[in-house]
C-alpha cells in the first residue's frame, strides 16, 4: 500500500494551479473536466502519480470558497532552501504566516505558507 493523493477543493483553479506550480515548483500532471457533474479535477504534484503522492485540487463549478473547519491542519513540504523559498513566496505575494526558524523545543527549521484558499503548507527544511 501507497499513499496515493490528498484533495483540496479550491475556489479558483487556475490561481490554485498558478500557486502551487510557479510558487512552490509543482508540475500539473493531468486535468479532467466532468461537465455532467460539473466539476474539474486538476493533479499535481513533484514527479510521476505512479511513484509519487500528489495534491487533487477539485473545483466544483460556481463554488468560490470553502469553510475551512476545525479538522484540517496542514500539509507539509520537504524543501532545500527554507530561507529563499519563503523569501521568494514574499516577493510573489504569497501569506508566510510563520517565518523560517527552529521549531518550538527542537532543531527543525520550518515555515507556515497559505495557498489562495487558505489550506496552510508547512515547509520542513531538508
Amino acid at each position: 500500500m501507497r499513499l496515493l493523493h490528498t484533495m483540496l477543493r479550491v475556489g479558483n483553479l487556475e490561481r490554485s494551479i498558478k500557486f502551487y506550480t510557479e510558487m512552490l515548483g509543482m508540475k500539473l500532471l493531468r486535468q479532467s473536466d466532468n461537465s455532467e457533474y460539473k466539476y474539474t479535477l486538476a493533479f499535481i504534484g513533484y514527479g510521476d502519480e505512479s511513484h509519487n503522492t500528489v495534491l487533487e485540487l477539485t473545483y466544483n463549478w460556481g463554488t468560490e470558497s470553502y469553510d475551512m473547519g476545525k479538522a484540517y491542519g496542514h500539509i507539509a513540504i520537504g524543501v532545500d532552501d527554507i530561507y529563499g523559498l519563503c523569501a521568494k513566496l514574499e516577493q510573489q505575494g504569497a501569506d508566510v504566516y510563520r517565518k523560517p526558524g527552529p521549531v518550538l523545543g527542537g532543531d527543525t527549521v520550518i515555515a507556515f505558507v497559505r495557498d489562495p484558499d487558505g489550506y496552510a503548507i508547512e515547509l520542513i527544511a531538508d
